[in-house]
């Protein structure tokens, strides 16, 4: 009998009647949370061009993270149906990416892959009243889909009729903690890694999506979700006076900060309250990372990882780059996994030390090589998992060579600082401009130079615009609701006497400025310069400042050195 929510088409109790393809093999995916979603939209390819399929979805109920799921789902535009109907609805496959809810009232078969770096840490089941324990006390909480509490129904058989696994070291494991599972067990490597590594050509794609320039080095700062986590509180609660001296001490154009956060962080506590809890460093230039289609990208971008215990920290390490930890529990990972020796061994960030140079000359990395754990079947996961799947389905597998979709490239969103900036400029011999900016809100370290302020016309800080020697904005030349780059930079004056050059960015490497003197200039970087147009707009106030003419600008143009790279800047009257 059908409940509420229940589906007609294209199954349920009068389907035949509606229908339009109804004789082919239902594969349900069951999708506890954004979190596993993520790993069963890795394999959904593989089922693409098989008419013989029809693709299902559905949420146990179970997780405690459900939040986000529907919109996502929604998004693939796959048939959900509610759990009880799934149990109810003959399916000749089921694929789950977690446990928890009742999986062994499916019909068909099971295949149950991990959502992470294998099965590492602890996690108390449902049904037990284990308390979790933090800082740093033992706990008897079974290792996640590596334990008889996770994998046995109550009759001590398998759940699953695959527990599909990335590496051998999982499955000696397995077999020494639960026999009775292992034979369902498959190594078919991991369809997450094998797209990470197929992306790593795409590096410097990734990178200029980020509005990464020459010389500029990405920090990507990850977390995992739970109180230990480098975003939790349940242990040194470190990131709330990183993330500020992270903005204060290394200089804006010389670093670019990126959040990787777990889904169940967006999730659990909702992306707006994320976007609170980070507003100002969000307005300093940090970038949250979309945690569905993105992560993936920033990790194949990064030069720096400060994280955590989680599985995305550990792809990082496995990808080669230098990781930090800021947070190292141990207590909640199985001391047998690869992980649990990777945490207790990698280098920490040291809070009560300067940044930069940690940053800038990590420690050595942990010994061994931690990739060779992730996989032992690189580039193969996408052939390995639809033989398995096709062989449970009872179809012949296509002649066509299974694939997964390349990472998709991220839309262009180059850090845009509104907080206002301490610039500190410094004229050389040779006539070059050296341009520092740091987004605070602490005191910049101490450094050569004359100081400046330069405020973004749309900052929150709106009482630090009266205070500006450079007000700046992005936009295009053309947009109607500032007239012009030459009437917005003279109302900008006029509304600010105290500012004495005013500057309208137009492009990646242009903008119009205005000086207190009345001179209307374009500034326009030679081609291939990739740093902030406003940076060059501080140069030249710097070289007004100091009492150089400008026409001696017109004539052999501006070198500004920002950070790592210097651009040549000509200089002409508008």
């Amino acid at each position: 009998m059908a409940g509420a929510g229940w589906i007609r088409v294209p199954v349920g109790d009068d389907a035949a009647r509606w229908a339009t393809r109804g004789r082919g093999r239902n594969v349900l995916f069951v999708v506890h949370n954004v979190t596993a979603a993520t790993r069963l939209l890795d394999v959904l390819p593989l089922f693409h061009d098989e008419f013989e399929v029809q693709l299902l979805a559905t949420c146990p109920g179970s997780s405690a993270f459900e939040a986000g799921l529907a919109e996502l789902l929604a998004q693939t535009g796959v048939r959900v149906m509610p759990w009880e109907q799934a149990v109810t609805t003959p399916v000749a496959l089921a694929v789950s990416a977690s446990f928890g809810g009742q999986l062994w009232a499916l019909s068909g078969k099971l295949a149950v892959l991990s959502h992470g770096i294998g099965y590492t840490k602890r996690l108390a089941t449902p049904d037990t009243r284990h308390p979790t324990v933090v800082g740093g006390s033992e706990r008897s909480d079974p290792v996640f889909g590596m334990s008889p509490q996770w994998l046995l129904d109550e009759d001590g058989k398998p759940i699953a009729d695959t527990l599909v696994l990335s590496h051998p070291e999982q499955y000696e494991r397995l077999r020494t903690v639960c026999p009775e599972a292992a034979p369902t067990a498959v190594v078919a490597g991991d369809p997450c890694w094998d797209r990470m590594v197929a992306a790593r050509p795409h590096r410097d794609r990734y990178r200029r999506a980020l509005g990464l320039g020459r010389g500029q080095r990405l920090i990507v700062l990850n977390s995992t979700w739970n109180p230990e986590s480098l975003f939790g509180d349940g242990g040194d609660d470190v990131l709330p006076s990183l993330l500020p001296r992270l903005t204060s001490e290394l200089p804006a154009d010389e670093y670019r900060l990126a959040a990787v956060l777990h889904p169940n962080i967006w999730h659990g506590h909702g992306p707006g309250q994320i976007r609170a809890w980070l507003d100002r460093a969000r307005r300093a230039g940090l970038t949250l990372i979309d945690p569905l289609q993105g992560w993936r990208q920033a990790l194949v971008a990064a030069d720096l990882v400060i994280g955590d215990h989680g599985s995305v920290t550990y792809y990082a390490a496995a990808l080669g780059t230098p990781v930090l930890l800021g947070a190292a529990p141990l207590a909640g990972l199985a001391p047998e996994a690869p992980v649990y020796e990777f945490v207790r061994t990698a280098p920490r960030l040291d809070p009560t030390r300067p940044l930069r140079p940690q940053v800038d000359a990590p420690p050595p990395q942990p010994p061994g090589r931690p990739a060779e754990f992730v996989s032992s079947a690189p580039g193969e996961s996408a052939a390995r998992l639809r033989r398995l799947f096709y062989g449970h389905l009872g179809l012949p597998e296509p002649t066509e060579p299974a694939r997964l979709e390349p990472l998709p490239l991220p839309p262009y969103e180059p850090a845009v600082p509104t907080v206002p900036l301490l610039v500190l400029t410094r004229l050389t011999a040779s006539g070059e401009v050296a341009v520092t900016r740091y987004a605070g809100p602490h005191p910049a370290p101490e450094g050569d130079g004359e100081a400046h302020l330069a405020v973004h016309e749309d900052t929150r800080e709106t009482d630090r615009l009266a205070l500006a020697d450079v007000v700046f904005r992005y936009g295009d030349a053309d947009d109607p609701r500032f007239g012009s780059p030459a009437l917005w930079t003279a109302e900008v004056l006029d509304r600010h006497p105290y500012c004495a050059l005013a500057a309208y960015v137009t492009g990646p490497g242009s903008c119009v400025v205005r000086t207190r003197a009345g001179a209307l200039l374009n500034l326009t970087a030679e081609s291939g310069a990739d740093a902030d147009p406003a940076g060059y707009a501080s140069a030249l106030h710097a070289w007004v400042g100091a009492g150089k003419a400008l026409e001696e600008l017109f004539a052999r143009g501006l070198r500004v050195r920002m950070g790592r790279s210097a651009h040549h800047v000509r200089i002409t009257p508008a």
